[in-house]
């Protein structure tokens, strides 16, 4: 997949607003791969949201979403099987971990659908991130800065051709979030992939090509 096309995407709950302030909604906007994207939100204004609906989760909204010219709402679910597979990874903000799986139970999950990484490759990234020693802990009873680099983990852990990353440092530290944002590039420019992140204030320090307000 080569692009993400967004004409005049609009949440049907916004459908009655008088007036819509945005670079994202009710435009006409492109994602391309091998380029990096900054969507910078206030709350509820829909970032969230946006993840869902090219994620496949929801389909609540104006206008039309296409993936290399192909619109998503006429998508099998086999078809999105395999695009989730291959195709996207996606943080959301919430994490959606296994709470009673180990932190590796949680990221083989996901690995182990393609074979992507290595256990090797795996514990690595605990290691850069500094939990190491929580690998064989329930995800349940980590720290929700602890679940966030987890989460990260798990969706480096598998091909993508765009990586969406909602609020993926909101309680990290600097120096957490600096590491995040370079493990993150090195894998996503390895695969050719765009990263799209959003964010509603802290966000990674990445090299962007364009910066959106939502």
């Amino acid at each position: 997949m080569n692009s993400i096309h967004l004409q005049q995407t609009l949440p049907e709950v916004f459908a009655e607003r008088d007036k819509i302030e945005s670079e994202v909604w009710h435009k006409d906007l492109t994602f391309n791969k091998n380029e990096i994207y900054l969507i910078e939100a206030a709350s509820g204004t829909g970032k969230s949201s946006l993840c869902s609906f090219i994620y496949g989760y929801r389909k609540d909204y104006q206008g039309i979403i296409s993936f290399d010219a192909q619109n998503i709402k006429a998508m099998k679910i086999k078809q999105w099987v395999e695009l989730r597979k291959h195709s996207i990874s996606m943080l959301f903000q919430d994490l959606r971990l296994f709470p009673e799986l180990t932190a590796i139970e949680n990221i083989q999950l996901k690995n182990n659908l393609s074979g992507y990484k290595s256990k090797k490759e795996i514990v690595a990234y605990f290691e850069a991130l500094g939990i190491a020693d929580k690998l064989d802990k329930k995800v349940g009873k980590l720290s929700f800065g602890q679940q966030q680099r987890v989460a990260f983990i798990r969706a480096l852990s598998q091909p993508f051709d765009f990586i969406f990353l909602d609020e993926p440092i909101s309680h990290l530290d600097d120096v957490n979030g600096q590491i995040m944002g370079e493990l993150l590039t090195a894998e996503a420019r390895q695969q050719g992939a765009g990263i799209i992140v959003t964010s509603i204030g802290k966000h990674i320090e990445l090299e962007y090509n364009k910066v959106l307000q939502l």
